[in-house]
């Protein structure tokens, strides 16, 4: 079984690795991570400083990337923006797919009332804006980075504790599982070491696709100014301010806008090809 399951491996990878789009994308997404974990030890300039002598300058050979309008090195303020949009994405996918899966593979493998009730709560959720959610849990516990994370993650689970459930309720009509219950294995154990091992692989393509839309969502906040607060920045909050004055200064806009659409082409790609490598219906 294991030898079985490290073959499945290896010809996913090789699935994965022969996509040349992905393989790319993997390979941006890369450089860009040790870029933002390495930030404080490479950016050109202080984060908080300010030159508004020189003010909102274009692209030179001491600012590659142009000003800001207050004389801010937008390179160092894009990689230091960059930690901020990665660590909401990916964080706030952990605390969607540390939710989304309990709750899936509980109302899956139960069945019965436990499962309606916990899916029309699903339903009702669904029917609500996320805005509002997270506007309300912003007023009631304040605003900061670490809500942040978690008032995202917390609306973002629900279509993975559909998808989930979905493969937990196929798989608990499987020999494996029927043989593990008669035998009085305990639910937990079922649950922990034989269906959300392998209800892992739709899980694991989903949440590199919620990334990319989290990170979205991250910027759709900043963009209305419920994101990160100042000194702070985000991809988002760049883009915002790169907006307002767009007409007079081209680089505010272009080259945070550039980096994010590319960091979620990226994404997107690798969760195509997660998908493709994955499935094996797939074929080239």
């Amino acid at each position: 079984m294991e030898s079985n399951q490290s073959s499945l491996f290896q010809e996913a990878l090789v699935r994965l690795t022969s996509n040349k789009l992905s393989l790319f994308s993997c390979i941006y997404i890369l450089i860009i991570v040790v870029i933002a974990i390495i930030t404080p030890l490479i950016a050109p300039y202080d984060y908080a400083f300010q030159d508004l002598d020189l003010g909102p300058s274009p692209p030179s050979a001491e600012h590659l990337l142009g000003t800001d309008t207050l004389g801010r090195d937008l390179l160092t303020r894009m990689m230091f923006g960059s930690r901020i949009s990665l660590m909401v994405g990916f964080l706030a996918t952990v605390v969607a797919l540390v939710i989304g899966v309990m709750w899936g593979t509980i109302a899956g493998f139960t069945g019965g009332k436990t499962d309606t009730v916990m899916m029309r709560i699903v339903d009702v959720l669904y029917g609500i804006p996320f805005i509002i959610l997270i506007i309300l849990l912003m007023v009631i516990f304040g605003r900061n980075l670490i809500l942040l994370f978690m008032a995202i993650g917390a609306v973002e689970w629900l279509t993975m504790a559909r998808i989930v459930r979905s493969q937990v309720m196929g798989l608990s009509k499987q020999e494996f599982i029927l043989a593990a219950e008669a035998m009085g294995v305990r639910k937990i154990n079922i649950i922990f070491r034989h269906l959300i091992p392998n209800a892992i692989g739709p899980v694991i393509v989903y949440a590199t696709l919620t990334v990319p839309q989290i990170m979205l969502l991250e910027a759709f906040l900043s963009f209305l100014g419920l994101g990160v607060q100042a000194p702070l920045s985000s991809w988002g909050i760049l883009i915002r301010d790169g907006a307002v004055s767009m007409e007079e200064y081209w680089w505010l806009l272009v080259f945070p806008s550039l980096t994010f659409s590319l960091t979620l082409f990226s994404l997107n790609f690798i969760g195509d090809g997660l998908r493709d490598a994955l499935d094996p219906r797939s074929g080239p």
